[in-house]
């Protein structure tokens, strides 16, 4: 079994207002806080996912793997966030509000910084061609909702492996 639960950051971002600040943040349940750089030493994760539950499980997961995460709810700010971070890895919804998936892999794509940043995937469309239409667009890998999180850590491990 697994149990989570969430504290109020208030007493953690104060205690962190005294620290060196670099330009890297965290996603936390309620904001995005500033993280001093000795803090992290690990994989910046860009999630991009709308569906509430999804962004639960994934962000749990890859946190407990040690990775920093980042979330971003739609295309548009997938876009604007992975131009700010520059993630060393994202993980793109296809069906997303504003922009889909498809539509922010190519603007991504389009930025010098960001075109060899690693991009996964995750969709629930798994009709035959879509797995090639995601790849067409720039993703480097596609894995298909339900996502096995032991297989995604594996896919992100491997990515960030050839980088």
């Amino acid at each position: 079994s697994r149990f989570g639960f969430v504290l109020p950051c208030l007493d953690v971002v104060a205690s962190l207002a005294s620290l060196p600040l670099s330009t890297v943040t965290l996603h936390t349940s309620s904001t995005v806080v500033p993280v001093a750089t000795d803090l992290v030493s690990s994989a910046l994760v860009l999630l991009v996912e709308d569906n509430e539950a999804n962004v639960q499980t994934f962000s749990s997961y890859l946190e407990a793997k040690k990775y920093r995460v980042a979330i971003a709810k739609d295309g548009l700010s997938a876009v604007d966030q992975a131009k700010a971070l520059i993630p060393d890895i994202i993980l793109m919804d296809i069906q997303l509000p504003k922009l889909d998936g498809i539509g922010a892999i190519q603007q991504i794509r389009a930025q010098p910084a960001l075109a060899t940043t690693p991009i996964i995937a995750l969709t629930a469309l798994a009709m035959k061609g879509d797995r090639e239409k995601c790849l067409a667009a720039g993703a480097n890998d596609y894995l298909s909702k339900p996502v096995k999180l032991q297989l995604l850590a594996q896919t992100i491990q491997r990515l960030l492996a050839a980088v």
